[in-house]
């Protein structure tokens, strides 16, 4: 007889929290159960797959290589789950999708609703991370499309070209007038944390142009960037479609402009692809096509 799916959760479990007690907790499961049922998959399998001398339990040799496999059997397992469940007529649904934080400001509320508006079934779940673990999620099966950009992706990751995303320098008085990038020394600019990758994009293009301006506030959000810059006579570096949503924003072409970035759709190589999948990559590449976004 083989395993049972409720052993390899428990096990998959135990080696997450390295501990039978942590890992029954999570399970709700008493710590004796919990310890019996996965030496029954080790007699099972006849192998120790766990090291219980330490202080904390850790996978052994023959563990490392069977939780690579159990993982990837709970995780297509779960995929299959969601093929039988899919409704071909978009009556209901699920879509799991994640953004790298500088879409929430113009792009996910537009999706968001014209997905709600067509689909009113299909339920979305909708998280803001960093692209690293956007593709992380994507090859875990923890999500099923990213928006992000174009880099080098992890191996199992595809990735459908959008648009072109443009910044461009933002301020609250209107001018036309090109600025020539070695002027910025002398600004006072407003800029997203170092934890963005659009403020990395902005730090190399002016490592590359040696300016050093004076960085007078960072934010973590660009919603916060648009009320500062607003309301103070800084500048700050934001994507020509933000500042389009914002009558108050003034764009300030800078010479020689930032370098333009390819934005893509992501999503893993073999996964399933659902019907609310389809329909929402349909519904983005009009959207794209409908606001006039810079083509690639």
């Amino acid at each position: 007889m083989g395993p049972e799916l409720r052993h390899l959760r428990y096990l998959l479990a135990v080696a997450e929290h390295g501990s039978f007690t942590r890992a029954a907790e999570e399970l709700r499961i008493s710590q004796p159960t919990l310890s019996q049922q996965v030496k029954q998959l080790e007699r099972t399998v006849g192998a120790q797959l766990l090291d219980r001398t330490g202080r904390t339990v850790r996978l052994t040799d023959a563990g490392e290589s069977y939780v690579h496999y159990a993982r990837r059997a709970l995780r297509e397992l779960a995929a299959a789950e969601r093929a039988v469940l899919d409704v071909a007529d978009l009556s209901r649904g699920g879509l799991r999708l994640a953004v790298t934080p500088t879409f929430t400001a113009y792009l996910t509320g537009p999706l968001v609703a014209e997905l709600h508006t067509r689909h009113p079934g299909i339920t979305l779940d909708v998280k803001e991370l960093a692209q690293d673990r956007i593709e992380a999620g994507l090859l875990a099966d923890e999500l099923d499309l990213g928006i992000a950009f174009h880099r080098p992706h992890l191996p199992g990751i595809a990735a459908t070209p959008l648009f072109t995303e443009t910044l461009t320098l933002v301020v609250a008085t209107a001018s036309s007038a090109p600025l020539p990038v070695r002027d910025l020394a002398h600004r006072q600019l407003a800029l997203l944390s170092g934890d963005f990758a659009t403020r990395g994009h902005i730090d190399v293009y002016l490592d590359a142009h040696r300016v050093r301006p004076h960085i007078a506030v960072e934010a973590n959000s660009v919603q916060a960037l648009v009320e500062i810059v607003q309301r103070t006579p800084l500048a700050t570096v934001l994507p020509d479609a933000v500042t389009h949503d914002h009558p108050r924003l003034h764009p300030v072409p800078l010479e020689p402009p930032l370098p333009a970035r390819t934005v893509t759709l992501l999503r893993r190589e073999s996964a399933y692809e659902s019907a609310a999948a389809r329909a929402f990559t349909r519904l983005t590449r009009r959207l794209v096509r409908d606001r006039a976004y810079p083509p690639v």
